[in-house]
């Protein structure tokens, strides 16, 4: 790396982290936001963008979790050279002393074979660069941090991120209030674009809980920009950073959001508080008053016809007994084949064997991850 400048200011490349599976599916959507040379390897996907497209990235995508600037990669066999090299990054240019920070560690197959200690190395060697530069030092903040750096250690080679959110992009700020054992929204975000739905039909939740699914939807009907709500930017401590390009892209994008027809989007739960939330989380959204909510178990809602159905019913974790889970899963098979005629149902199973109890054969199923949970989703077409 040359004196002034980072690893992605030379070859514009960046590393997008994506859920297990859907890494075929961001690639497709980087590539519609105008990302170049795309690569999708087990959970993420290398690419090239120039700023601009680098931030729409950052303020649009549904599908990525955390977009990675690289800063520096290098072979890296010991936490000492790992120390070593780090402390000579300029790391002024991207934080300063009355900044916070915290690290990001992955580490596998490699000689430095822990992950907290090789945090604490380069943690090291950024407080060691401050000290020696300037006498001081940005604090290290868990919580709430100005800028998260990323550190992944694979095979002996190293890579030294920063992250463009500096959090999970799963965090779109519109959940304020959920449930138990809520569903990611990156996760209901490739749920509805696995149901298929193309935003001509209604689309139905009757077990809306917070009411992400349906969220996430609107989002997508109405080309509502992810990172509409968010505060804070990772691309703003860049050092090529353009507060004016950065306006512009966002500019851009709210321009084309669109109006949410009457009727389109609806959900239901038999829990009264959960459609609070709902109610409350989806007015932080424009247009979230649109989407139609009711308190009602499945069992008693009319009749389903010609719509998407796209939902997270309750499994064990949640209810406690598996037993329940799977009664309540043949219910809703049943209420599927004799109540919603015409329609296609996307479901997400959180624990996969509760796919036998339903009675219904999928046309199609993906593996997807919920948090740390391995589910399936699972598409059945309805006639």
């Amino acid at each position: 790396m040359s004196n002034d400048s980072f690893l992605y200011q030379q070859n514009g490349g960046y590393f997008a982290q994506v859920a297990a599976n859907l890494e075929e599916e961001a690639a497709a959507e980087l590539a519609a936001l105008g990302a170049t040379r795309l690569n999708p390897i087990p959970r993420g996907v290398y690419f090239t963008a120039e700023p601009p497209v680098l931030y729409r990235i950052v303020y649009q995508t549904r599908l990525c979790s955390r977009v990675l600037a690289p800063l520096l990669h290098f072979n890296c066999h010991s936490t000492k050279y790992l120390y070593k090299t780090a402390l000579a990054l300029p790391w002024e240019k991207l934080l300063g002393v009355a900044q916070s920070f915290m690290i990001n560690a992955r580490v596998s197959d490699s000689r430095v074979g822990h992950s907290r200690y090789a945090a604490l190395c380069l943690k090291d060697a950024i407080v060691d660069r401050f000290q020696q530069q300037f006498g001081g030092r940005p604090d290290v903040d868990r919580q709430q941090p100005d800028l998260v750096f990323d550190l992944h250690i694979r095979r002996n080679r190293a890579v030294i991120s920063l992250d463009l959110a500096g959090e999970s992009l799963h965090r779109r700020g519109y959940r304020r209030e959920s449930g138990e054992a809520p569903i990611q929204e990156t996760l209901a975000a490739a749920l509805v674009d696995f149901s298929g739905w193309d935003g001509t039909r209604p689309l139905v939740d009757p077990f809306c809980g917070s009411g992400t699914i349906l969220a996430e939807a609107l989002l997508r009907r109405a080309a509502i920009p992810p990172g509409r709500l968010r505060r804070r930017f990772g691309p703003a401590n860049l050092p090529d950073f353009s507060p004016a390009l950065w306006q512009r892209v966002q500019k851009e994008a709210d321009g084309k959001m669109q109006s949410l027809p009457a009727g389109l989007l609806a959900g239901s739960d038999q829990s009264k508080s959960a459609i609070r939330m709902a109610r409350r989380n989806l007015a932080l959204l424009p247009q979230g008053d649109r989407v139609e909510l009711r308190v009602s178990p499945f069992q008693a809602l009319p009749p389903i016809n010609n719509a998407v159905i796209v939902t997270n019913p309750p499994y064990g974790i949640r209810l406690g007994d598996q037993q329940e889970a799977a009664a309540l899963i043949r219910e809703l098979g049943s209420f599927l084949k004799h109540h919603c005629t015409g329609s296609t149902a996307c479901i997400y199973f959180g624990d996969p064997q509760l796919l036998k109890a339903i009675g219904l054969k999928p046309s199609r199923r993906k593996k997807l991850n919920n948090g740390g949970l391995e589910g399936v989703a699972a598409c059945y077409e309805l006639y």
